[in-house]
């Protein structure tokens, strides 16, 4: 992560290989205050790459806060599932599952449309395109929301695809992706740009009634 200087890398990596510690556990593996380790924890704290997971006795005084890696500091270390995914897509490809594929995809859509169609149920079409951005940006697609100044019609845009590996082997993630989006908003939709196609994102506009 840029910003970081070498020794919070340190202290990272050191409670990935550890696991959570308290600052003295840390201490040991540092020529620095306690004081300077203290700062440098409240730093990854402040980034949200660390967190305060309890506190654990070391011996007389108040006890010491336990220190761990929160998901987005568990993030930064290599993983391998992505590959493993589209490994596993393609195996299904190629020995002519396809089906399975689509139907591991219309279920997430319905699941995740069930999860939220409470939610939605008296909601505006402006609302829900509301709270399809919420929902999104949750799963990391980085979506966005504006209006048109032609047609007044609201915008969804996607900044980033957290599934762009898959994607190169299947597009079918797309279409379950747009049928989410128009279930969940209660309109349909028309995709303006898709990034598998060279644009910077992906975007649909919601279509109001008679437009």
């Amino acid at each position: 992560m840029p910003g970081l200087g070498d020794t919070q890398r340190e202290l990272l990596h050191l409670l990935k290989r550890r696991g959570p510690s308290t600052t003295g556990e840390l201490a040991g593996d540092f020529d620095l205050a306690t004081g300077t380790l203290r700062e440098h924890l409240k730093s990854l704290e402040a980034r949200r790459l660390v967190e305060r997971v309890g506190r654990r006795r070391e011996g007389p005084g108040r006890p010491h806060v336990i220190y761990g890696l929160t998901d987005a500091g568990e993030s930064l270390f290599p993983a391998g599932e992505a590959e493993l995914l589209v490994n596993l897509i393609e195996f299904l490809l190629d020995t002519g599952r396809d089906d399975v594929i689509d139907q591991f995809f219309e279920e997430r859509v319905d699941q995740a449309y069930s999860e939220a169609a409470q939610r939605v149920e008296k909601m505006t079409v402006e609302r829900r395109a509301e709270e399809v951005v919420r929902i999104l940006a949750d799963a990391g697609f980085m979506p966005e929301i504006d209006t048109d100044p032609k047609t007044g019609d609201t915008v969804v845009r996607l900044c980033h695809c957290p599934l762009k590996s898959v994607i190169a082997v299947t597009r079918r993630p797309c279409a379950a992706e747009e049928r989410f989006v128009a279930q969940i908003v209660g309109a349909d939709l028309e995709r303006l740009t898709y990034m598998p196609d060279g644009d910077e994102c992906c975007s649909y506009r919601v279509r109001r009634p008679g437009s």
